[in-house]
């Protein structure tokens, strides 16, 4: 090991990038929906290994000296994203003849730009390094920051964080519930990177026993919290319609009616065995596929199609103005819909996705003839705030719609008042590739974090009830089309509230900056 750990030491110019690159692109197999997360037990310590010989001159500047850091770094994040994230160009495939010029943009732009955040992660991890498990902490320290950050720069993308490899089942998912997604990154990064000190047998045994007391604690505390009984206080039937409708036809005016027939019909039929009568019953994303406004009687048919007491949560195209003196303003929203037919209460998307609902800059990508590239056939506006929506059975459903879902802050803090979670997806632009999957894991670990059951709707997949602990209820394959009938329990919320989840996980960080800042001061001044 130590001959193997020298070599990738000593690595330099574009074999140490193509290594880099591997590593990182290795650790997307610890991801959904290969879930191998013993594949990180190899990455991470190359990366530490690379980092042990990424060094500068000593005459050089501080600059300099700490580049060699960040472009392996980059190009390990380059790997991971390009190798985790290749499966959005296939929404560009959609409508080929019209965005398969961006598709290199997509492919390759994203994970170009997000590797800037393991660069960085690199770049703080060497600042703090020394030649023990000091530098093991400080990558995790580095990690850990990195992704917190990309939880909201730049509007946001903290898609496959490292610390999802470590919760690839409900029973390794239960420690999020304390240490938060924050706290988890680190933890996670310090845990897949213990290996390395096996090449130099420096605080060996220190880094076991750490390895052992970690893993027992993560998995011990699962089994405990699975195993402990969720007592419900209140509980409500519902329905899970995936209709999976071909993009192709879904803003097709001549098959509109075929798609709504399909999806009351799949609504209106009987409730499967031994399950009772819906009472909410919930379509995904955009799924009618018309303006209420251009199509009254289609209230009027779901009005019909409703039993007393039913409600019906349906993602729809919402518009607003279409006056003389302004244009209309459309949203990404959910309607509730009551046995009369009536819109009861509605929710805008708040967090758009850059260049897929709304055009950034607008106006200067308009003068290049570049529009928003694959979301449908308008720019959508944002929402200003999110509210719960009433169900029946007096419980609070709080409502996420696609992506919204992969951001643990605004899940947690605008699910605080809520009974269960609602998500609500049109993973069809992906196809059956990696991405539909890790969306779902995002969305699973939220219940977690929350304490809340999950509700998920999907037009083509994985639409899903899962309960307050991870654990899926029942789920309909990708591509599969028909409905989830289930009785969910509600019991309370989470473990511990957003705020003190928040506090947890920069401790930890914290704690990892502390020691590594310590064992590289001791070994400075052991130097001099």
């Amino acid at each position: 090991m130590q001959r193997f750990a020298g070599r990738i030491i000593l690595l330099w110019g574009w074999r140490r990038a193509l290594v880099a690159f591997a590593a990182g692109a290795l650790a997307v197999l610890a991801q959904a929906p290969y879930d191998f997360f013993a594949v990180c037990f190899v990455s991470f310590p190359v990366l530490v290994w690379l980092l042990d010989g990424a060094t500068g001159e000593a005459s050089d500047g501080w600059f300099r000296r700490l580049r060699p850091a960040f472009a392996t770094g980059w190009w390990f994040g380059f790997g991971y994203f390009l190798a985790g994230l290749w499966w959005i160009g296939q929404a560009l495939l959609v409508e080929a003849d019209n965005f398969a010029w961006a598709l290199p943009f997509a492919v390759v732009g994203i994970p170009f730009a997000l590797a800037f955040f393991y660069g960085l992660a690199t770049v703080v991890a060497r600042l703090f390094w020394s030649s023990d498990i000091g530098r093991i902490a400080a990558l995790a320290f580095g990690f850990g920051l990195a992704e917190w950050l990309r939880d909201f720069l730049f509007t946001g993308f903290p898609w496959n964080a490292v610390g999802y490899a470590a919760m690839p089942v409900p029973l390794l998912m239960q420690s999020v519930s304390v240490t938060g997604m924050i706290g988890m990154n680190a933890l996670a990064v310090f845990m897949f990177s213990l290996p390395a000190l096996v090449a130099a047998r420096r605080h060996l045994r220190l880094g076991a026993a750490l390895f052992v007391v970690l893993v027992a604690a993560h998995v011990g505390f699962g089994y405990v919290r699975l195993a402990t009984p969720v007592k419900p206080t209140r509980s409500i039937d519902v329905r899970i319609v995936q209709p999976a409708v071909d993009l192709s036809e879904k803003w097709d005016a001549s098959v509109r009616d075929r798609i709504f027939a399909t999806l009351l019909g799949i609504s209106g039929k009987a409730p499967e065995e031994g399950h009772a009568k819906p009472q909410l019953i919930l379509w995904p994303e955009t799924s009618v596929p018309f303006l209420f406004t251009e199509r009254p009687d289609a209230l009027t048919a779901l009005g019909d199609m409703l039993s007393d007491g039913q409600m019906l949560i349906a993602g729809v195209v919402r518009e607003e103005g279409g006056s003389a003196n302004a244009g209309s303003r459309y949203y990404n929203s959910v309607v509730a819909i009551d046995d009369k037919g009536e819109i009861v209460d509605a929710v805008d998307k708040v967090h758009l996705v850059p260049f897929g609902e709304y055009l950034p800059f607008a106006d200067l990508f308009e003068r290049f003839g570049i529009g928003q590239l694959v979301a449908g056939p308008m720019n959508f506006a944002a929402g200003n705030e999110r509210h719960p929506i009433g169900v029946p059975g007096g419980l609070r459903a709080a409502p996420f719609i696609c992506y919204e879902v992969i951001f643990p802050d605004l899940v947690a803090g605008d699910s605080a008042s809520s009974d269960v979670i609602v998500n609500v997806t049109n993973d069809a632009w992906f196809g059956d590739t990696p991405g539909p999957y890790q969306h779902f894991r995002q969305a699973q670990v939220r219940a977690v974090e929350n304490g809340l059951p999950l509700l998920r709707a999907a037009n083509n997949g994985i639409s899903a009830v899962v309960d307050s602990r991870g654990r899926i209820v029942d789920a309909l394959a990708v591509n599969a089309r028909g409905a989830i009938d289930a009785h969910v329990p509600v019991s309370g919320r989470a473990l511990l509230p957003p705020d003190q989840r928040r506090i947890n996980g920069l401790l930890i960080m914290l704690v990892f900056a502390l020691v590594a800042l310590t064992l590289n001061v001791r070994q400075r001044l052991r130097v001099n």
